[in-house]
């Protein structure tokens, strides 16, 4: 039997769908910065490990075991985040036919499911709330209402029904909503909804709430067949409307009980409706919210006066109007205001406005300019530009200027205070408008500056491989400078987070290679160390770290001649330490490293191993060390390679304890290169740099290194050197030191028993 916690559901009570999405936005953040619920982690595995879980019908669709239960509240939610994440499907939906899951607030926006599906998986529950938001045309409009039909219960109680931007075939005739007699609440946003399915619907015993916005209605009179009981009207955009001013207005006054009324339309169509509702007296006495955004010639003057007369008013929509700056909106108390004139109105029209392409942009614009010179972390706002874009995904302008203001909702300092999560969201969603939108490059500049936050590059989970993918195909655009600049720094970060096998799959890499290869040759030939010099110094070096395909695509693009020019131009420690650094990594891929034994190369190497820069030191060693110890690159050259070590030893006993710090920090994403060198006991000048190595990157980053040694099995090669007759004294003195270390950092922080010891 599985059991779940119930996950804390009140009743809600049936309000409408702003007002509902209104009701979670203050939570919004407390929830993006803290962590997931128990129950939704819990329906995560489920649902990442349905296939597994189930059995198979005969007719290929999943069945989970009977002897399974799920709390109503669970059930719903498993439901809604299998939506959520697209996992809906015809056959996944069989799960909810069963007796398992008890069904009452089913929500399958946006899912890819049939009619028959559709039926047999949710209209044998006690529905009372069903939200089929923009569902595939396989699942029309007429079908959705005949399945839910099919049900007496569901006639009866269902109480919400949200079918906006549902397609409905073009021989469909009437939509018999009259048969729903328990519908309280209904949306037919975006839909093919007629005249005469107004008529319909205006019959419905129960009905308090009607979105009827962007609809084919021509005429609104039949709204007075429901005058009596009839809460919240919607009717933004009703561009078939063929009624005059003073028929319109008529009606609307017969509406005695609307609390909620929204006539908000397209700025462009200059509609002056909301300017005669302002300048009547005796209409909509009880009403208290109002939508009249995108109305033409509104004042503040005038929407003052409608308000005073109607002191109960909570909400007003002005944006997209030329009212909204008057004082009188920031200090009547309780009145919530969406506009453009200040950040409040703003948050709210894009918190109302989520579903409207035409007010989010208008709001996001605002938003651009009010945010421009932000010093003051904002979630809350991050939020709903996130939902903006998530929302419309193929509207470039709404994307653009969304990608727009999360930059400066989170540039500088700014994205320090906001939630992982968010920040994750956001940029998932810059690279999903990349995607959509391949060839628009100021929204490509956008997400590339984004990405030069270290906060967002170095902590917030994203596709690291779908990021290095763009930045290096960026690279190769050769933009203005500054661009190429942000570009190469990106490229930095990102290519020590990928997998030597990602950066071996990236198909821009050679091109990536190339680009970077000729940066610095421009930046040597004209004797300019600046910061783009560096950053593709670094970029490179990273891109070779355990790449064996960008190693040879260094060596493919001249890359050792162009560095070689490097070190004979510049002398400076810094640069040097990469150069050397990058030859390390090519040392390292053993199919390479005989093109680094030549006179020009080993003549750079062998002089900087006596540099007095401790990095610069250890690098050049480090070169030699992999080297030398393969004897088939010196058959010919084994005097060269005898003082070669002889110079390697040298140098190691000169330096300062493995403890100490270097300027240039050493890192490894793997011990496996050192694992040859440490058991080389013929050449014990190689064993006792790669021991010196390890001993300074596990003393200065223990938990990581001492994980690696671990997990690599690494100790027992320590171990070995440690008993083995032919290691020196010295080798056998640091094995044991790391060994101590290890020891002593095992004992601290995992705090085993002794015979729990790896050793």
């Amino acid at each position: 039997m599985v059991h779940f916690l119930h996950a804390g559901h009140t009743p809600r009570n049936i309000v409408p769908p702003d007002a509902q999405k209104d009701a979670l936005g203050c939570c919004v953040v407390q929830e993006e910065a803290s962590p997931y619920t128990l129950v939704n982690i819990c329906l995560n595995v489920l649902i990442a490990n349905l296939e597994k879980l189930c059995s198979e019908r005969p007719d290929g669709t999943l069945c989970l075991p009977e002897h399974w239960s799920f709390p109503q509240e669970v059930a719903d939610r498993f439901l809604r985040v299998m939506t959520w994440q697209g996992k809906l499907t015809d056959r996944t939906a069989s799960i909810f036919r069963g007796n398992q899951m008890k069904l009452k607030l089913v929500n399958i926006q946006k899912a890819k499911i049939s009619t028959a599906a559709f039926i047999k998986a949710f209209c044998r529950h006690k529905l009372i709330e069903l939200n089929a938001t923009a569902v595939h045309a396989d699942l029309p409009v007429p079908d959705i209402i005949s399945g839910l039909c099919s049900n007496r219960w569901i006639q009866q109680n269902l109480q919400c029904l949200l079918l906006d931007s549902t397609s409905i075939p073009q021989n469909s005739r009437l939509l018999f909503f009259s048969q729903l007699t328990g519908l309280r609440v209904l949306s037919v946003f975006n839909v093919c909804f007629h005249t005469e399915d107004l008529a319909n619907v205006s019959q419905l015993p129960r009905l308090e709430s009607l979105d009827i916005s962007n609809t084919l209605v021509t005429d609104i009179s039949a709204l007075l067949t429901c005058k009596d009981r009839l809460k919240s009207l919607t009717m933004h955009y009703l561009k078939c409307l063929a009624m005059t001013k003073p028929q319109i207005l008529a009606v609307i006054r017969e509406l005695k009980c609307l609390l909620h009324l929204d006539v908000s339309d397209h700025r462009e169509l200059k509609s002056d409706l909301a300017f005669h509702l302002l300048q009547q007296k005796d209409i909509l006495p009880n009403v208290v919210s109002l939508d009249i955004s995108g109305g033409n010639c509104i004042t503040d003057e005038a929407v003052e006066l409608f308000i005073r007369q109607r002191p109960a008013m909570q909400f007003v929509g002005l944006l997209a109007t030329d009212a909204g700056s008057s004082d009188f909106f920031t200090t009547k108390q309780g009145l919530r205001v969406a506009g453009g004139a200040s950040m409040s109105q703003i948050s709210e029209a894009l918190s109302r406005y989520r579903d409207r392409s035409c007010f989010m942009k208008e709001a996001l614009h605002r938003l651009f300019t009010e945010t421009f010179s932000m010093e003051v972390t904002m979630p809350a706002i991050l939020k709903l530009v996130a939902i903006g874009m998530r929302n419309h995904p193929l509207d470039l302008q709404v994307q653009f200027t969304a990608s727009a203001c999360a930059l400066n909702l989170t540039r500088q300092g700014l994205a320090k205070g906001m939630p992982v999560r968010l920040l994750s969201e956001v940029t998932c969603l810059l690279f999903k408008a990349l995607k959509n939108f391949p060839h628009y490059q100021q929204l490509q500049k956008n997400c590339l500056l984004s990405l030069t936050n270290s906060r967002i590059l170095v902590d917030v989970p994203f596709d690291r491989f779908d990021a290095a993918k763009f930045v290096m195909s960026w690279l190769c655009k050769r933009e203005n400078p500054k661009m190429q600049t942000m570009a190469v720094s990106v490229t930095c970060i990102l290519a020590l987070q990928l997998s030597p096998e990602q950066t071996a799959q990236l198909e821009e890499l050679f091109m990536a290679v190339k680009e970077l290869l000729a940066i610095v040759k421009q930046k040597t030939t004209e004797n300019l160390d600046d910061v783009t010099f560096l950053f593709t110094l670094k970029a490179l070096w990273n891109l070779t770290d355990g790449s064996p395909a960008a190693c040879k695509h260094f060596i493919e693009n001249q890359g050792l001649q162009i560095f070689i020019q490097v070190l004979e131009t510049f002398s400076e420690s810094a640069i040097q330490s990469k150069v050397l650094g990058l030859l390390n990594n090519i040392a390292e891929v053993r199919e390479l490293s005989s093109k680094l034994v030549t006179e020009d190369v080993l003549k750079h190497i062998n002089s900087l191993l006596c540099s007095r820069e401790m990095e610069v030191s250890y690098f050049a060693a480090g070169i030699i060390a992999h080297l030398t110890s393969d004897r088939q690159l010196w058959i010919s050259r084994d005097f060269q390679r005898r003082t070669l070590l002889r110079d390697l030893h040298a140098t190691i006993q000169n330096w300062p304890s493995s403890s100490c710090k270097m300027t240039a920090l050493v890192t490894y994403r793997s011990f496996k290169t050192f694992f040859p060198l440490l058991g080389n006991f013929s050449q014990p000048e190689v064993q006792l740099w790669a021991l010196w190595a390890m001993y300074h990157v596990c003393s200065k980053n223990p938990s990581k290194y001492c994980k690696m040694l671990v997990e690599e099995e690494g100790l027992q090669l320590l171990c070995d050197i440690q008993e083995h007759s032919e290691a020196t004294p010295k080798a056998q003195q640091i094995a044991a030191s790391i060994l101590d270390d290890f020891r002593m950092h095992f004992m601290n922080y995992q705090r085993p028993t002794l015979c729990q010891m790896p050793f």
